[in-house]
């Protein structure tokens, strides 16, 4: 106890508001305090197993500490404070305060002792004749017996009253903001610990069908909370991680873990978790953790293969769990929320009011259960802002009425959430579980096929013949082709492209004049050294036993070699794996040596050609398990060196911003209710935006730490895109270096937007409407809504000039997207409209965002551009070789001159091609000496092949072509849409529809599609199309 530190300032601070809420009941009539002048908090002896009561609850609220065998007596003016020599000497450390605070000491004197408990009753006496007591206290022990006989001999005209109301009302249930953030870890802890790890458990016991006892599964939670590793690793459902300053060592357990399955069920949670076998349908998993001396609690149900019914009940209980948070709030009565619910229930399904739970929870916080604070329909209480409370909503043993077998007859569905009262809709601390169905429905059993549903065939015209119909379709009519290009313009835009890729080619050989084989983007690798100890006394104790020991804190293993302990740092090994032959079982763990050829991330280069490497040890034993936990240990322990590997190369180019300087003098510009992408943690809510001095910030309204500063120094681009044709408008900044936003993860592009859409009111009741008739309100509507949105571009365009205006140093302009030169493509998975704007290629309304900005691109390349098909797509090759290239996919043929109109327009020397071209194997070859690539022609080979068909195209002008046999019947096999014929064929057939009703042969219908052909001036243009599908 050397260690222990009281704050006493926050002592002075809890005991004058507690005594001030007491001097303020008697003002009002003592109808908390019952008109107590004096209170008792008895501590006896510390159960093996304690349970958080009023009275050391009271102890932790003032003193941060438990003091067993102690007596605390409050008055209205005076504490005292009665323990053992070794207990008052840290009480000193509270003296002196506002509230005076006056500590007895007890010894081994017994008749010193009787003294000082005279002197506790007299100053009872003296305060009133009423004494307030916790009247449900179970204090044990020799000194609570001692105090007793003397208070019932020198106190027998006192009055004890109940105090724990007003100890719940005065002291416990509305928390302070440090009380709050114990109480959010603390809840973090708790979903950590159900969801991923007892989710991913249970997912992975139920798939591979093993059995389990839910006492098993409950102790693989249990055994976590001493895992150090885990609590440094773990990521929450949203992404996050626990806060920086966590301490694992301040969690204890208050629930369980308790897991229900198989028809038994008690959401009391009086029982541990049983030994029956895990049950695949309904299952239940509760657990409550303490941080820092406050409690939460989570429960979550999971349905396995679930019927309808199942289904349809849990989404009921999800629409009365919503109920009830919506009622709790500052100044609702408990006793109408329970009963709000209790009526949706009965109005909505009266079947299920009887499975109701009796309460839909209690008080949080100190106490595991505020018994004061129960959410029933009886409680008059009323609730305050900052209180903690444990909701739970629930029905238990509903019959199913499908049942799989015996064990999923009846079933219970419960789900609880620590939350915090405020004066709208509470914050649930424990909102990253997820509750909704798709979640917590898991569905193992094989889907029955869809019998496919057989295809009507067409009515064939017997006009027709086969081949001809087979080449008739609806989307490929001569007549529906898209005009001809503009030659001129064409022309044109392919001698500027030559001018373009004679200016990249010199400007590549002036740029890389010299040789860089080698040395170009290819990063030379380098034979890496790890050190696990420097000196030898540093060896865990373990390594006298010389075995094989796993030093998890400093990533090593041990082995022993010749009797000595050898330390191998975990990035040295390569894997480790374990066989059994015969009674023997051989460990055999391979380490990463160079020319292995392990593969190109791994591969060492040779520093020392002449040097020996071990490759592989072998170790046997008999004892298998031994060496299977060694073998499992090691992998987990490089898997996560790799992990910590990978992460710290991922923010190796974050930067630390400098510091925000404040606008101090006036009000800095603001734009409010906005959201911000990437999203904070917690619930979804509009926030603000400030400019200040030297960047801006976006602030949340759940928490001033959450929020986020940009730099005007770190702003690339500046875009403002008005909600014209899409449902928000945007502020949108792409910067130089990425920085770390709310989920902890790096980001370039931040984000500001508001939905231009609005809540549409029924105006039915308006007397204007019976004066009006038509479609008046349905005008006025879209007038209202056009003007809605203009002012909303107005106002974001303006505030984006603001923010220009004050980052003019740094050279920030707003960009806003060009919509008319836009097209549709897919840069990641989704199909998203492009927009170029003055100096980028931007995709910003959809989450990945893309920002290309035209300045840093070599060169683009359109791909699988070719006569039949419907797309194309786009690469971009970056002046930085050693950035990949970037892809837009399924861009529709239709935009193709758009695209090579803005390309042409921009300045960027781009090549097209009929295939998919393998880019990470150009980029190899351009990286690994760029000179001799640019010396060998650079990027001229991508300009060959349409050069070369250009040029082909030119000659067969002049030519005439004859179609051939072999020819027509290539074409013949074409697919229905690449047909050049149908058209012809429909029209020819039917003017001989007379002469031949059972249709004509192809080489007929072919030589009538030719004259017609000739007819029309279009066998031209056929025959050169025919001629490119042909190569």
């Amino acid at each position: 106890m050397a260690d222990i530190k009281i704050d006493s300032k926050l002592f002075q601070e809890r005991i004058s508001h507690f005594i001030n809420a007491w001097k303020a009941d008697k003002r009002s009539g003592d109808a908390l305090f019952g008109g107590a002048s004096s209170v008792v908090i008895l501590m006896g002896k510390v159960d093996q197993n304690p349970e958080f009561h009023k009275n050391n609850a009271m102890h932790f609220w003032l003193l941060g500490y438990e003091f067993p065998t102690t007596l605390m007596l409050l008055t209205l003016d005076t504490v005292y404070i009665l323990t053992t020599q070794k207990k008052a000497k840290y009480l000193d450390q509270i003296k002196g305060g506002r509230i005076p605070v006056e500590v007895l000491v007890r010894g081994k004197d017994n008749e010193a002792n009787a003294a000082l408990f005279v002197k506790i009753t007299d100053a009872i006496k003296a305060a009133g004749k009423k004494v307030g007591v916790i009247a449900k206290d179970n204090s044990k022990g020799p000194f609570i017996d001692e105090w007793k006989k003397s208070f019932a001999d020198n106190c027998k005209d006192a009055e004890e009253v109940d105090i724990a109301q007003a100890l719940s009302a005065a002291a416990f249930s509305v928390k302070d903001e440090t009380e709050l953030r114990a109480m959010r870890t603390s809840s973090k802890a708790c979903v950590a610990l159900l969801t991923p790890y007892f989710l991913d458990e249970m997912s992975n016991i139920l798939d591979q069908d093993k059995k389990i006892k839910h006492s098993a599964l409950a102790d693989k939670v249990y055994a976590k909370l001493e895992e150090e590793k885990f609590w440094k690793t773990v990521e929450l459902p949203n992404r996050q991680k626990l806060p920086a300053d966590f301490d694992p060592d301040q969690l204890d357990w208050i629930l369980g873990p308790v897991v229900q399955s198989g028809g038994k069920f008690d959401l009391k949670w009086q029982a541990d978790s049983d030994n029956d076998v895990l049950h695949p349908g309904v299952i239940i998993a509760a657990m409550g953790l303490r941080y820092k001396s406050y409690c939460s609690q989570v429960a979550r149900t999971f349905m396995v293969d679930p019927n309808k019914s199942q289904e349809s009940n849990y989404k009921f209980l999800l629409a009365v769990h919503n109920l009830v948070m919506k009622e709790i709030r500052d100044g609702a009565v408990i006793k109408d929320v329970y009963n709000k619910a209790l009526s949706f229930v009965r109005s909505k399904k009266p079947d299920l009011e009887k499975h109701f739970l009796k309460n839909v929870g209690f008080g949080i916080g100190l106490e595991t259960k505020d018994p004061t604070l129960i959410l029933n329909g009886k409680n008059s209480r009323t609730l305050r802002d900052g209180m903690t409370l444990c909701v739970t909503t629930g029905f238990s043993d509903i019959q199913n009425p499908n049942p799989q077998d015996k064990n999923s007859k009846i079933y219970s569905l419960v789900l609880t959430d620590t939350v915090r009262v405020t004066g709208s809709e509470p914050v649930i601390f424990t909102s990253e579980a997820p509750m909704d169905v798709d979640a917590t429905s898991f569905f193992f059993k094989d889907e029955e096929e869809a019998q496919p549903t057989p295809k009507t065939e067409k009515k064939r015209d017997s006009r027709v013949g086969a081949v001809a119909t087979k080449n008739i379709t609806s989307t490929r009519l001569r007549s529906e082709r898209t005009t001809t290009v503009d030659e001129d313009q064409d022309k044109k835009r392919r001698e500027h492209q030559k001018l373009l890729a004679a200016k990249k080619q010199k400007e590549g050989l002036a740029k890389y004049a010299e040789s860089t084989a080698g040395d170009n983007g290819v990063e030379v690798k380098k034979f890496k050294r790890f050190e696990s100890y420097k000196r030898d006394n540093q060896f865990p104790p373990k390594v006298k036993d010389m075995g094989i020991v796993i030093d998890q804190k400093n990533a090593t293993i041990i082995l022993p070699v010749m009797g000595r302990p050898v330390p191998f740092h975990i990035n040295t090994i390569k894997n480790a794996s374990k066989s059994d032959e015969g009674e023997w079982s051989f460990l055999r763990i391979n380490f990463l040596s160079p020319g292995q050829g392990v593969g190109r991330k791994d591969d060492q280069p040779f520093e020392d050609a002449s040097a020996h490497f071990v490759r592989s040890l072998t170790f046997r034993s008999t004892d298998g398990d031994r060496y299977a936990e060694i073998a499992n240990q090691i992998s987990n322990l490089k898997r996560d060196a790799v992990k910590k590997e990978q992460e710290k190369k991922d923010m190796e180019d974050v930067i630390e911003q400098d510091k925000l300087v404040e606008i101090r003098n006036r009000r800095p510009a603001v734009l409010d209710n906005v959201f911000i992408r990437p999203a904070m943690e917690g619930k979804r809510v509009p926030g603000k935006v400030e400019i200040h001095q030297n960047g801006i910030r976006y602030q949340s309204p759940l928490s001033t730490q959450q929020r986020v500063d940009i730099l005007f120094s770190n702003v690339r681009h500046l875009f403002f895109q008005p909600c014209q044709h899409e449902l928000i408008v945007i502020i949108h900044i792409h910067l130089k270096d990425p920085i770390i936003v709310g989920n902890k993860k790096k980001t370039k592009d931040v984000q500001f937007y508001r939905e231009a859409t609005d809540i549409q009111f029924d105006e039915t009741g308006n007397r204007k409407r019976k004066y009006r008739y038509g479609d008046e309100d349905e005008f006025e509507a879209e007038q209202e809504e056009r003007r809605r949105r203009a002012e909303l571009d107005r106002l974001f365009k303006g505030f984006a000039e603001k923010i220009a205006e004050a980052g003019r140093t740094e050279g920030i302009e707003v960009d806003m997207p060009i919509r008319d030169l836009g097209f549709n493509g897919v840069p990641f998975r989704s199909n998203v409209y492009i927009q170029p704007t003055t100096e980028c290629l931007i995709q910003v309304t959809e989450p990945p965002f893309m920002v290309l900005t035209l300045d840093d691109i070599e060169v683009a390349h359109l791909e699988r551009v070719q006569f039949g098909l419907k797309n194309f797509d786009l690469v971009f090759v970056f002046k930085d070789f050693t950035r990949a290239p970037y892809h837009i996919n399924t861009i529709p043929v239709e935009s193709l001159d758009d695209v090579k109109e803005f390309l042409n327009t921009s300045d960027i020397a781009y090549s097209e091609g009929p295939l998919n071209l393998n880019w990470s194997v150009i980029m190899k070859t351009v990286t690994a000496d760029t000179h001799q690539f640019f010396v060998d022609g650079g990027w001229g080979f991508l300009q060959n092949d349409s050069d070369d068909e250009d040029g082909q195209d030119e000659e067969d002008e002049e030519s005439a072509f004859e179609i051939d046999e072999s020819e027509m019947e290539e074409a013949s096999e074409s697919s229905e849409e690449e047909s050049d014929f149908s058209n012809a064929s429909e029209d020819a057939s039917d003017e001989d529809a007379s002469e031949d009703e059972e249709g004509e042969d192809w080489d007929e219908l072919e030589r009538k599609a030719k004259k017609r052909d000739r007819e029309s001036g279009l066998e031209e243009e056929d025959t050169r199309k025919k001629k490119q599908r042909k190569r």
